[in-house]
């Protein structure tokens, strides 16, 4: 199983989700992670509820010819089916729900020049997004950190995210690996379970401890999307398609601008991909399957609409760690 989520914070954060299958109630207000194992809990005062439950939950994009959102969708128009069984949809929601964002910013020195439209592009996302979302901010070079914003880990202050891009210079070399890891770590603490990171770099990597496989395998057991931005210019060191794999794998978008795309603009479609979404949610019919990959493919029928496409993730990985709560780990500033 992947990890178990903390189920006292899960029961008091979300307010309407409905688990058919155990007949049960609860009130929560964010998303878990994309399998929950959910145990006893008191709420409100109440007495102790217990109850297990394994539950997928997948952002789903649906859009026209014309890429515009399809909105007005029921659960009845969506069947879901993981390694090719159909599944049981449990939940089902689209709206503006708040979100747990990262935003993983290159700073070696192939960045240096572009690092000033880099913080006017996520100034522009900050301010477009949902007044409830938090963010932090992941900075990295040879070195990775995490910056805290006067002590905090989390805001949903611009001025604050905006001095935490510019903690560092642009210096030394790529440590995407590692740092897209730490993003994904660091996700765990956050206050919402739906997630994203927004990777800012231009792609290479010639200083991570880690391997791409082993970022790959960390982002497959995660419920975060993962988008970037890929700044390219004329460095020989540049691999762009790393990142375009891990945006399709996890259900996000890669960019690429041009030289007379605005970084900006496409911080505002990312923003406005992320409030226009659906939530699928089930129980997976075959717990015990020992596969290490399982696929997921979602199918619309939208009457009137044509034909539509669906983006969400390709699929899971499930995760024998069981423990319920994650430890801090070091390279927080």
């Amino acid at each position: 199983m992947p990890p178990i989520l903390d189920c006292s914070k899960y029961l008091l954060e979300r307010r309407r989700l409905f688990l058919a299958p155990f007949l049960l109630f609860l009130g929560i207000t964010g998303y878990s992670k994309s399998l929950i194992t959910v145990g006893s809990a008191t709420v409100a005062g109440q007495a102790n509820i217990a109850v297990a439950a394994n539950l997928v939950l997948l952002p789903v994009n649906v859009t026209n010819a014309r890429g515009t959102f399809v909105s007005g969708l029921k659960s009845r128009d969506f069947r879901v089916y993981e390694d090719g069984k159909l599944q049981d949809l449990t939940v089902f929601e689209q709206g503006d729900t708040p979100v747990t964002v990262g935003l993983v910013v290159d700073h070696s020195r192939s960045m240096g020049s572009k690092l000033p439209g880099v913080v006017i592009a996520v100034s522009s996302f900050i301010h477009l997004s949902n007044p409830q979302d938090e963010m932090f901010v992941v900075d990295f070079n040879d070195d990775v950190s995490i910056e805290l914003m006067k002590g905090k880990a989390f805001s949903s202050d611009a001025k604050e995210l905006e001095e935490a891009l510019t903690a560092v210079s642009a210096r030394g070399r790529t440590a995407l690996y590692d740092a897209v890891s730490e993003g994904l770590h660091h996700l765990q603490y956050g206050r919402w379970g739906k997630k994203a990171l927004i990777v800012v770099s231009d792609g290479g990597d010639n200083a991570s401890h880690l391997k791409y496989s082993q970022v790959l395998a960390q982002a497959r057991q995660s419920q975060a999307l993962i988008y970037s931005v890929a700044l390219l210019g004329a460095d020989e060191e540049e691999n762009p398609k790393v990142l375009q794999r891990l945006c399709k794998d996890t259900g996000g978008v890669a960019f690429f601008p041009g030289p007379k795309d605005r970084v900006a603009d496409i911080s505002k479609e990312i923003a406005r991909d992320l409030r226009e979404q659906y939530t699928l949610g089930y129980v997976p019919r075959n717990m015990n399957g020992a596969d290490p990959f399982r696929k997921i493919e979602v199918k619309v029928t939208a009457q009137n609409y044509g034909k539509v496409r669906v983006r969400t993730r390709l699929g899971y990985s499930p995760t024998a760690d069981k423990q319920s709560t994650v430890q801090p780990r070091s390279g927080t500033r």
